[in-house]
């Protein structure tokens, strides 16, 4: 069968996505920036790729006509103020568009919406799933809630929480009851749904056998962690105050803390477990999912994260769009050295940031990503998916991955952080040499001035970072 999988940048289309190859599938890869998209070798004789924007309905054209079925994984927590329009506008395009193929099923993956009251976000995904009903093909909802995986959102925050705060005073949202599920099991969901005309038509609520408290989470991470754990709960945190302390405490952005914090004063219990039993499949506890996303973790096997969509960062952007850096207007640091090993300084460059750090002056990186944090913007917590690995598209501390290609030696970033202009860092080795570029365009008189206030830390910073990637 042919199926379109759309958000396959994303943290579940990147893990889907093989899955779906493995049951025989021919998988339409269906993104809205082609340049970030690199799918495993093993995987391209079996994909097709087509670059559409939902919000652009004559993109759509590119969706073939002969799909049987698709996924709907796209969904924004915060990326514009006026989300709930756009995602309902999303939504509205791509059952227009499906209208004119011949596909049988489309599933939708959502959040658990059973309380009366409900938060923006979770309003949201419910507009979706009414939007996308349709009498050209079957609908099946599956609505989760907390997803606990390796470089999952939920996961990540939990786990700055517990591993930085040995106490937490914390807001009275950490009392609301949830019902995590880990990835894994939500994959194997999506996976066996497809095509079961069991569930043609329908909505299931999909969680793991607990029901826990935000308080009994953080607990049970810390008792995995073996870290001894104190939480006080205060009533005097407003949503503002848990936002600000959701984001500077964890690696979330501002805009994605305040999305959830609304969310979490929500209870999301799951309303039968019908659709475990109907697909014979047994989700793991909460303590073994975090379990299996630590193996995941420490065999340096996280082949999705949430940092690495733009939502958190600064802006949404085509890479395209930036990936020719700019030669006029603007302001160049560049410096050359010969090589002693290209490999060994290739191995270097892509092992940069992260727990690595940055080869010279890290606490000068740091203090650059707590300032940046100070005023709004990502800092250096996203670190890196992948210790050896870099992808293009991937968020690197506070750059973004614009080209990465190992067997060229070339390495181009772009700044997510809160600046007055636009910034690229780039790698380059060209035969025996390493050559390292910051361009920097300015924007307005501010820029200029931010220029030549940072020029006396470049001097230092990039020469030592230099040094030390030539040296083997």
């Amino acid at each position: 069968m042919k199926i379109l999988l759309t958000g396959a940048t994303g943290y579940i289309g990147k893990r889907l996505l093989p899955l779906l190859v493995k049951q025989g599938h021919t998988v339409v890869c269906c993104v809205r920036d082609i340049s970030r998209f690199e799918p495993p070798k093993s995987l391209t004789n079996f994909i097709e790729v087509v670059q559409v924007d939902l919000l652009k309905p004559e993109s759509l054209g590119q969706i073939p006509k002969d799909i049987d079925g698709a996924y709907y994984l796209v969904h924004s927590m915060s990326a514009s103020q006026d989300y709930k329009t756009l995602e309902k506008q999303s939504a509205e395009n791509f059952k227009h568009a499906l209208s004119k193929t011949r596909v049988k099923h489309v599933i939708y993956l959502s959040g658990i919406v059973n309380e009366q009251k409900l938060s923006e976000h979770l309003l949201s995904r419910k507009q979706v799933e009414a939007s996308l009903q349709s009498d050209a093909y079957a609908l099946t909802t599956l609505r989760a809630g907390i997803i606990i995986g390796s470089g999952s959102a939920s996961f990540e925050i939990i786990r700055d929480l517990v591993e930085k705060l040995p106490l937490m005073i914390t807001p009275k949202w950490l009392n609301t009851r949830c019902q995590p599920i880990g990835v894994s099991d939500v994959l194997q969901f999506l996976a066996a749904c497809m095509f079961r005309p069991e569930t043609f038509d329908k909505n299931f609520d999909i969680g793991g056998p607990d029901i826990l408290t935000y308080k009994e989470m953080l607990l049970g991470f810390a008792k995995v962690r073996k870290l001894k754990r104190s939480i006080f709960i205060v009533p005097v945190m407003t949503p503002r105050l848990s936002s600000y302390w959701l984001y500077f405490v964890t690696s979330t952005s501002y805009r994605l803390a305040t999305a959830l914090v609304n969310s979490m004063k929500i209870e999301v219990i799951c309303r039968n477990n019908d659709l475990a039993t109907l697909l014979h499949i047994q989700p793991l506890s909460y303590e073994n999912a975090l379990k299996r996303a630590f193996d995941k973790i420490e065999n340096n096997d996280i082949y999705s994260s949430w940092k690495d969509s733009f939502i958190s960062g600064q802006v949404d952007f085509h890479i395209s769009d930036f990936i020719n850096v700019p030669l006029h207007g603007c302001f160049k640091d560049q410096r050359t050295m010969g090589i002693e090993n290209r490999d060994k300084t290739v191995e270097k460059i892509w092992k940069i940031g992260g727990e690595q750090g940055w080869y010279y002056a890290n606490t000068l990186w740091r203090i650059r990503g707590f300032l940046d944090k100070l005023f709004g913007g990502v800092g250096l917590r996203r670190g890196r998916t992948n210790k050896n690995e870099i992808h293009t598209g991937d968020a690197l501390d506070f750059w973004r991955v614009l080209y990465a290609n190992k067997a060229e030696g070339r390495l181009l970033l772009f700044a997510e952080m809160k600046l007055p202009g636009e910034a690229w860092l780039e790698f380059k080795i060209t035969g025996d040499e390493l050559q390292q570029t910051a361009t920097f365009r300015p924007r307005g008189i501010l820029g200029r001035l931010y220029w030549y206030a940072v020029l006396p830390f470049h001097g230092m910073v990039f020469s030592g970072m230099l040094k030390n990637l030539a040296r083997s």
